[in-house]
């Protein structure tokens, strides 16, 4: 999982400069979901354990030629303590979709 919460930016990059294949899956947006992960625990060599519950927005990001999926949660309800962003980028594999609809609809993440 990733914690850029960078919103997709179509417009200014193509494909190639990216390395990944921007999208969106309508069937995705708005279904409240769980995210599991880990990331790096800095001044350490070790990884701890991250997980996020919040809204996909239906954007996504496929990379390499065998299709990496990433979706973007936002509107998050739970993130790790001291997390700054509003979103994060969520491997596919690591998303569980609680069968929820976000009633309040979606926001897109602020540009940080």
């Amino acid at each position: 999982m990733s914690s850029t919460a960078s919103q997709p930016d179509f417009a200014s990059k193509s494909a190639a400069d990216t390395g990944f294949r921007p999208g969106f899956d309508a069937a995705m947006s708005g279904r409240v979901a769980e995210c599991d992960g880990g990331r790096h625990i800095a001044g350490t060599k070790f990884a701890g354990r991250q997980e996020f519950t919040g809204t996909l927005t239906g954007a996504y990001r496929d990379f390499g030629p065998y299709p990496w999926r990433w979706y973007l949660l936002a509107q998050l309800t739970r993130k790790p303590e001291g997390f700054a962003h509003d979103a994060v980028w969520c491997d596919a594999e690591s998303l569980t979709l609680t069968g929820a609809l976000d009633a309040a609809g979606i926001r897109q993440p602020e540009q940080e």
